[in-house]
């Protein structure tokens, strides 16, 4: 984005104004570039460099690079080994962004991206730290009968304004932008969700709900992204983010 301000040096007409002669005025124009924040990828498509299992080590085997996409193959979860599966995280933390990701989900599919995720040996899950946009089967999935449980919705804390989601095995286009404490979900396009972290409110929403016997939930102002092992088939892909 490029700004242009106008410097007006008004000799001619001060002078003028107070019985002088006119004088030549001279304007000076200075060109100020400002620079968009630039997108990040935090997903090359090919690999898993930038991740790892939460809690520590190499992603799982039961993440997979599918054309272009992190797949969790719980088609053969009856084979996994211990450590195959588990949610994986991001390398980074971020603390001001826009985030977005594209996701699908295998019908009765249930996973979910989880942001401001704290790692550290006391909390077992992202989840014990971290806010949850949910990614959801609603037509298949159980949990969709709960309110707050459904695709697009800070899961347990706050339901979509509207549903936004395409039918199971479509791309859906999840956004979380995050910055100073206002935090939007949007889903395809469509604002669904606007609040306010670290506020009064925000902490009588989490004593309201499933999380609030834990300390660390919802605390942090910097952290790790998080894709989510539920134990169903779920895609990824186009995870980039914006620093804000």
């Amino acid at each position: 984005m490029k700004r242009t301000y106008l410097y007006l040096i008004a000799a001619g007409f001060l002078a003028f104004a107070c019985g002088g002669k006119p004088t030549e005025t001279t304007t000076e124009v200075e060109e100020v570039t400002v620079q968009e924040p630039e997108w990040i990828s935090l997903f090359d498509g090919q690999s898993f460099n930038g991740w790892s299992k939460y809690g520590g080590g190499e992603v799982g085997k039961a993440w997979k690079i599918q054309d272009g996409a992190i797949y969790l193959d719980a088609k053969n979860k009856a084979n996994w080994q211990e450590g195959d599966g588990g949610d994986i995280v991001t390398n980074e933390e971020f603390e001001n962004y826009h985030l977005q990701v594209e996701w699908k989900i295998a019908p009765n599919g249930n996973s979910g991206i989880i942001f401001f995720v704290h790692e550290a040996p006391e909390f077992g899950y992202p989840w014990m730290t971290g806010p949850e946009m949910q990614v959801l089967d609603n037509d298949g999935h159980p949990d969709a009968k709960i309110v707050s449980h459904r695709a697009g919705d800070l899961y347990d804390l706050i339901v979509s304004a509207e549903e936004t989601v395409k039918p199971v095995g479509e791309w859906n286009l999840a956004e979380i932008i995050a910055k100073e404490g206002n935090l939007e979900l949007h889903l395809n396009g469509v604002m669904v969700v606007s609040t306010t972290m670290w506020t009064p409110e925000w902490e009588a929403l989490v004593a309201k709900s499933k999380f609030k016997d834990m300390p660390g939930f919802g605390k942090y102002k910097k952290g790790k992204i998080a894709l989510q092992d539920h134990g169903d088939e779920v895609w990824f892909r186009n995870i980039r983010i914006k620093k804000l």
